[in-house]
């Protein structure tokens, strides 16, 4: 047998799809904070502390958002330039750069690694996997680009040509893989996108981005092979598409109720800025984390509001975090096929597989349970307001990146934590349990059923 086979071997006996997945952003995040903490890195020359450098390499990676030092004011172009790759090999999956690389060496991509793209992508068959990442790549240029000349029109106004189309590419694609980091320090340290709130341009592209992200590489192939004829529309497509405009529209009419006389948020704003920006605050809490206006100013009934729509997330296969928008539904259509009594969990004339429900189950109570043992961390090693620790769970779990009390005082326990949380919330709670988990037999003989009383 060739060297090349046993390591071939090697891999597909020891390493499970969801082993090399883990594995896989782990190194990403490790070799991206070893960059991260050499001197040239720094604007100060100095080296980072390896702990602060490992939390912003995991929040670009992991596409949230949460940072330890404004990006600006701490890293320098360097850096800047590796936390950006960072944010798009984490936003469109690192197999799917291992993919385009191996196409354009011409090298065979094997049954492994196509069960490696399925998986990360959601993908529901191993064939056309391949083509997959060859349109999710396409589609990335071409929505990053368009985006990137979008801002490009207004940045390059205000911060003259070549500094301007850097900072467009840069939040262009922090916004479409639904990143949230930025370099608008340069304005004033920790604003993101307050000094902009008023500019269409820019909310509205930076908004557009951040939702085409989130919708996810599946839905968007699909809707390009029907030829966007929604008859012809997988379920899955219809449920992301109408379940994530009528939570789009349901969370902008609320914001704007409770925000409109709020005077450190919106209340000074024309009706069409209002407008404006309670679109972006029910658009950025789907995993984005670019604020128009100061996450701490909204009032409590937004901060709840914002903690829903961060756990619930974006789409699967998408650059979102989250529970996903798909598993609410499913939930939700679950819970009423039980209340009526009825065995199948029906939706567009469409029968769902009852493993589904108990799938999404388990990672709507699973993500409950770690936000709340998360908090508890929080609350005991840094003894933070219970609002602020809960906001900072959902945050990261939900790679969000949003924040109403700074990170940098955090201890190492509590940094420590939030990675931990970010890593699980853009690998997924199942991906995570798999990998974990190790493959053993059935046992050969079955338990008699009994009844546990619950509800």
């Amino acid at each position: 047998m060739s060297e090349k086979n046993k390591k071939n071997k090697f891999f597909r006996f020891h390493l499970s799809v969801w082993q090399a997945i883990t594995l896989g952003y782990l190194l990403v995040i490790s070799f991206g904070a070893f960059l991260l903490c050499l001197p040239i890195s720094s604007k100060q020359g100095i080296w980072t502390p390896f702990i602060n450098a490992f939390f912003t390499a995991t929040s670009a990676t992991c596409v949230t958002g949460l940072v330890i030092y404004d990006t600006f004011t701490h890293w320098t172009t360097f850096g800047h330039i590796v936390i950006l790759i960072l944010i798009q090999v984490g936003g469109i999956g690192f197999m799917t750069i291992v993919t385009l690389f191996s196409i354009l060496l011409k090298k065979k991509i094997g049954l492994f690694e196509r069960q490696i793209i399925m998986v990360s992508s959601s993908h529901d068959e191993l064939s056309g996997n391949v083509i997959l990442v060859k349109k999710i790549i396409l589609a990335t240029v071409i929505f990053e680009g368009l985006g990137a000349i979008l801002l490009a029109i207004r940045f390059c106004q205000d911060f003259g040509f070549g500094t301007g189309l850097w900072y467009s590419i840069f939040h262009a694609i922090s916004a479409f893989c639904n990143a949230g980091i930025d370099i608008m320090g340069v304005i004033e340290p920790s604003s993101s996108l307050v000094h902009y709130s008023n500019d269409p341009l820019v909310i509205l592209t930076i908004g557009a981005l951040i939702l085409i992200g989130g919708i996810g590489f599946v839905v968007w192939s699909d809707m390009v092979t029907s030829k966007f004829n929604p008859k012809k529309f997988t379920l899955h497509t219809k449920v992301v598409l109408l379940s994530t405009f009528s939570l789009l529209f349901i969370a902008t009419l609320t914001f704007f109720l409770i925000e409109k006389d709020n005077p450190a948020t919106l209340q000074n704003k024309t009706l069409g800025n209002k407008i404006l920006n309670s679109i972006f605050l029910a658009v950025t809490p789907k995993t984005a984390g670019f604020n128009a206006v100061y996450t701490e100013s909204l009032r409590n009934p937004s901060i709840f509001v914002t903690m829903g729509l961060m756990f619930i997330g974006g789409s699967s296969g998408s650059t979102a975090g989250g529970i996903k928008i798909t598993t609410l539904v499913v939930i939700i259509i679950g819970f009423f096929s039980i209340a009526r009594n009825r065995e199948d969990i029906e939706i567009f004339k469409k029968r769902i597989d009852p493993i589904v429900l108990k799938h999404a189950l388990i990672i709507f109570s699973t993500y409950l349970t770690i936000i709340g043992i998360s908090t508890f961390i929080l609350l005991l090693a840094d003894n933070l307001p219970i609002k602020s620790a809960l906001f900072k769970s959902f945050s990261a779990l939900g790679t969000v990146g949003l924040s109403i009390t700074p990170n940098d005082t955090l201890s190492i326990v509590s940094k420590l934590d939030i990675i931990l949380l970010m890593i699980i919330g853009r690998v997924g709670v199942l991906t995570i349990a798999l990998a974990l988990g190790q493959k053993k037999k059935e046992a050969p003989i079955k338990y008699g059923i009994d009844k546990i009383h619950i509800g």
